[in-house]
């Protein structure tokens, strides 16, 4: 298997190099990565469990799919490759925010990200790959929220910091029907 490479940024999104992700994630070095929330006409937001063999962070839940931009491959681009990559699908995708994050796991491991949060629209049924996640569900934004503040150890931990942010988006009003304003 490729060894796979993040792109390091500074504070302002800049390139300012490569590196391995596993390496990236020991040593907590800021780079660019995204999450895409997809929604329904419903108003629900799908998510997905993580697969059972993850590196870290087997079997929580979190947003629909996340991941990490290749070399010159642009934030959108990326979004909707992983998300056929992991759910089966492709959909349009709009950009909503991005906002630096770090979030450090019990293995060692830390995210330190600069993360564009994607938001897109589905109505089918998502075709899972096995290999990144053992499970989907769609729920309420409102649910989420208060699933969350009950459970907090079903989810993952960037997953709690990005979906505040992306539910306070929401009911700002700064969404509508999927689009930014």
């Amino acid at each position: 298997m490729k060894e796979e490479y993040v792109v390091l940024v500074d504070s302002n999104d800049r390139k300012i190099g490569l590196m391995p992700k596993l390496e990236a994630h020991e040593k907590a070095v800021l780079h660019r990565a995204f999450s895409v929330f997809i929604m329904n006409s419903k108003g629900q937001t799908m998510l997905q469990q993580r697969a059972a063999d993850k590196y870290h962070s087997p079997l929580l839940w979190t947003n629909t799919c996340c991941s990490h931009q290749r070399d010159g491959e642009s934030n959108l681009d990326a979004g909707k490759r992983r998300l056929f990559e992991e759910m089966g699908f492709v959909t349009e995708l709009n950009e909503l925010f991005s906002f630096v994050y770090k979030a450090p796991f019990d293995n060692g491991l830390t995210e330190h990200e600069l993360d564009h949060v994607m938001m897109g629209h589905f109505e089918g049924t998502p075709e899972i790959n096995p290999d990144e996640v053992a499970d989907w569900k769609w729920m309420y934004p409102a649910d989420i929220k208060e699933d969350i503040e009950n459970n907090p150890n079903k989810y993952t931990e960037w997953f709690k910091i990005i979906f505040d942010k992306f539910y306070h988006h929401l009911i700002s009003g700064k969404v509508n029907e999927g689009q930014s304003k």
